[in-house]
């Protein structure tokens, strides 16, 4: 072709051969032959200097001339790039850009395929960017990069993009590349990130919102937008209004939300930015109908960055405020995600609980208290009010705690023991006794609460309330399933039996509450003992109950009034262990047991006769089944007596004393007996003492005494009684002679008034006797004073002795 041109080749021979050498130099360029390529180029430079040098004056080929001459330079341009050969690649694309003149002359298209070539190796330095390891040679290709791109820029930016869509994609495209390399570059020129912005709100303002804005290739422009603002380190309003564009313009998917909540985990350095974005996402999620899971998601990713937040309230204002507006729209939250979420504000709540921080706890746990949460059922929620009401309760805010434990079902066992600790640091004796004994009979109760009860009212010296946990927790055992609940049982009886022994002795004890459950515990252990299969085992039990009971009734005697029948119910209960005791004993038992076990039969036997003479004191009237009762009692104690001095049980220096107690309880019997008209049992009993062989002067007396005042009694009975004292007195040899003369009198006047001679034959027989006492005792002395018959009783004597000697004299005739 050289040769085929003349010396001085005209304008449009020069025209024509740099547009060959251009085409061929691209099309080896292209099929790898870079030599050649280069070759050939750089033969038609000469060509193109000719081109630039030559006279136009008319300007005809102006335009033609920058034409060629810009593709000629492109394509040399581009042809050095792919040689390698980057400062002559750089040196054409300079000589293109800079001169204004020749860029104004171009077409469309041409500028159009100029920006493309200048954008493509723009990409090829960024693309090597990404894969080259990060050094300064990176930053410095980076910022090559950018040079290249904004040649680019600058020859496409004054050309109307508005009516070719082509040509609106490079503008973008080369936008978008340039915004990554001043990213990339921004390290070198912290401005380049102010560029990279701008740059990328160029691209996105060319967006139509009816048709692009979800694209995901404008999608990611928002996200570049946000790396670029990350990096300069903006302010939260510019973040949120960053990541806001990104969410409103998401399509929900998995991938997508797992991206945004990434996102948001490497800004944990802006709190509240992250918690307002965290928001603004679940509202998107609610408002756009996103999916089940995304919502749920959300919240637990909401719970879990509101854990990490310095001002608590803030936190807590926050979580409400998700849940109202998840509440709001009606959203139906799973089981499965409402189980982590209550999960989740639990473990938050318990570290703030064992560090000590009580009104933090407090919080998260009553945020599991929304109705958000109703899918997990009231149990949940009543968890929820007792951890928040027990951590209210370590702050001390007794009040709080106390409204908070309102809220919950009282049908569960856990409530009441929250609110029983609840009344127990109120020091409210009364509502912890309460919570304790429904505690007890409400659902899922378990002894461990028992036990705890009773450890905290022992520990705080509350003996009440430990009477009540106690009894509580002896009300959960059953003692006749195995042996193990009978030994238990029987200790805890022992400790309760103690401890009210306690509350006894104190000044302001309540008698009537102690006393009585005294009495029901004793019961118990008498229960316990007579239902033991293996009775051996608790002999030691029994022998610590009845020397209890014993001594505790004893001491009752002196310290209690008008409570004889309660005192006789523990001498009765000591008397019931005192014979379990010896039947199971299992060793042999000492004599003193069955002193103490007579003296325990009598002494109840004793307390209900006086009790019984106190209430006749008081009422006019008795049914006939209570005096029954107490003949039954009264002999069931005298026969007790008597088999333990049949059975030589002791020894003969105790015989006295029980000897003594049999004939005060003949005594009684008699009472009980004519208040029943049973005569034919006082004539019995009255007979009894005689087969004695001590002394019972003292027990006729009183025999006759008591038949003396019932007006009742028939006389006969009343004779035998006086008969059977006035032989023992005779039988005794020192006596009362002014007892034994009324008595002598009284039997003379019955005898007299019956008026058959057998009665009048022995009427004298006693004045005869009479008159052998007189003779014998009459000087006798007591208590240092002459004794004498009354001048009177020695006339009246004298008199019945005449009025009987009459008397025979003239039945006789």
């Amino acid at each position: 072709m050289e040769a085929g041109l003349e010396p001085k080749p005209d304008t449009e021979a020069l025209l024509h051969i740099l547009q060959i050498a251009s085409k061929t130099g691209a099309t080896l360029s292209e099929l790898g032959h870079n030599d050649a390529a280069s070759s050939v180029l750089g033969c038609a430079a000469k060509y193109e200097e000719a081109l630039r040098n030559i006279d136009d004056p008319s300007g005809t080929n102006q335009q033609a001339r920058a034409c060629v001459t810009a593709v000629y330079l492109s394509t040399r341009m581009e042809a050095a790039w792919r040689e390698g050969n980057e400062g002559l690649a750089a040196f054409m694309a300079d000589k293109i850009t800079e001169n204004d003149g020749r860029l104004v002359l171009l077409s469309n298209h041409d500028r159009e395929t100029l920006a493309t070539k200048l954008l493509d190796i723009g990409k090829s330095l960024l693309r090597s960017c990404y894969q080259d390891s990060k050094s300064a040679l990176e930053e410095g290709k980076a910022n090559e990069a950018v040079r290249w791109m904004q040649k680019a820029f600058s020859v496409i930016e004054p050309l109307d993009c508005a009516t070719n869509a082509e040509l609106a994609e490079l503008k973008r495209s080369v936008l978008r590349s340039l915004a990554r390399g001043y990213f990339l570059s921004s390290s070198q020129d912290p401005e380049n990130l102010i560029r990279a912005e701008t740059a990328l709100e160029e691209v996105i303002a060319t967006i139509d919102p009816s048709v692009n804005n979800v694209s995901s290739e404008y999608q990611q422009l928002r996200w570049m937008k946000l790396a670029v603002i990350k990096r300069r380190k903006a302010g939260d309003t510019v973040l949120l209004q960053a990541l806001q564009a990104i969410i409103d313009n998401l399509t929900y998917s998995e991938s997508n939300l797992t991206d945004v909540l990434q996102e948001l985990r490497t800004l944990s350095q802006y709190h509240q930015l992250v918690t307002s974005a965290t928001q603004y996402c679940l509202h998107r999620a609610l408002q756009c109908s996103w999916s089940t899971d995304a919502v749920e998601r959300l919240l637990i990713s909401l719970i879990f960055h509101c854990s990490k937040d310095d001002k608590h309230d803030r936190a807590i204002q926050d979580l409400h405020a998700s849940f109202k507006e998840v509440c709001d729209v009606e959203f139906e939250l799973l089981k499965a995600p409402a189980t982590a979420c209550i999960t989740l504000l639990w473990q938050y709540g318990d570290r703030h609980y064992h560090a000590g921080r009580w009104k933090e706890a407090a919080d998260w746990f009553s945020c599991g208290t929304h109705s958000i949460f109703t899918s997990l059922g009231p149990v949940s929620s009543s968890k929820c009010f007792r951890k928040a009401a027990l951590a209210h309760l370590k702050r001390k805010d007794y009040a709080h705690a106390g409204s908070i434990i309102r809220r919950c079902p009282d049908t569960e066992a856990t409530t009441q023991y929250v609110t029983f600790l609840i009344a127990v640091y109120q020091g409210l004796e009364d509502e912890a006794i309460k919570s304790i004994r429904n505690m007890v009979h409400a659902v899922n109760f378990d002894r461990k609460m028992i036990l705890l009860a009773c450890r905290l009212a022992h520990d705080l010296d509350m003996k009440n309330l430990l009477l009540n946990v106690l009894k509580a927790l002896l009300e959960t055992m059953n003692f006749r399933e195995n042996v193990e609940n009978i030994t238990e049982a029987m200790t805890l009886v022992r400790c309760i039996i103690r401890l009210i022994i306690k509350l006894l002795g104190e000044p302001a004890a309540d008698l009537d509450r102690l006393v009585a459950a005294l009495l029901h515990h004793l019961k118990i252990a008498v229960t316990i003992a007579e239902s033991c299969e293996q009775p051996a085992m608790l002999a030691r039990d029994v022998s610590w109950l009845w020397r209890t009971a014993y001594n505790c009734a004893i001491q009752a005697c002196s310290d209690w009034e008008d409570r004889e029948d309660q005192i006789s119910d523990i001498f009765d209960a000591a008397r019931r262990l005192l014979e379990l005791y010896t039947l199971h004993a299992t060793v042999d038992v000492d004599q003193a047991i069955y002193i103490y076990l007579a003296n325990a039969s009598f002494a109840s036997a004793s307390g209900r006769v006086m009790s019984f003479r106190r209430l006749r004191s008081q009422t006019e009237g008795i049914e006939s089944e209570k005096y029954r009762d107490l003949f039954n009692e009264i002999n069931q104690s005298l026969q007790r007596i008597g088999k333990v001095l049949r059975e030589e049980k002791i020894s003969q220096e105790d015989f006295p004393r029980l000897e003594s107690s049999l004939q005060i309880l003949r005594v009684f019997i008699v009472e009980a007996a004519s208040h029943l008209s049973d005569w034919t049992t006082v004539l019995a009993t009255i007979e009894e003492p005689s087969r004695s062989d001590r002394d019972s002067l003292e027990t006729y007396e009183a025999f006759a005494d008591t038949l003396w005042e019932d007006k009742n009694c028939p006389i006969h009975v009343l004779f035998t009684a006086l008969e059977a004292t006035l032989h023992a007195c005779l039988a005794r040899g020192h006596f009362s002679l002014e007892k034994f003369a009324r008595w002598l009198r009284a039997m003379c006047i019955i005898l007299l008034t019956r008026a058959t001679g057998a009665d009048r034959s022995k009427a004298i027989g006693y004045v005869d006797q009479a008159i052998a006492v007189l003779e014998e005792h009459g000087d006798a002395r007591d208590g240092g004073d002459l004794v004498k018959f009354q001048p009177r009783s020695v006339s009246w004597l004298t008199h019945v002795y005449g009025s009987s000697i009459l008397w025979t004299s003239v039945s006789g005739f």
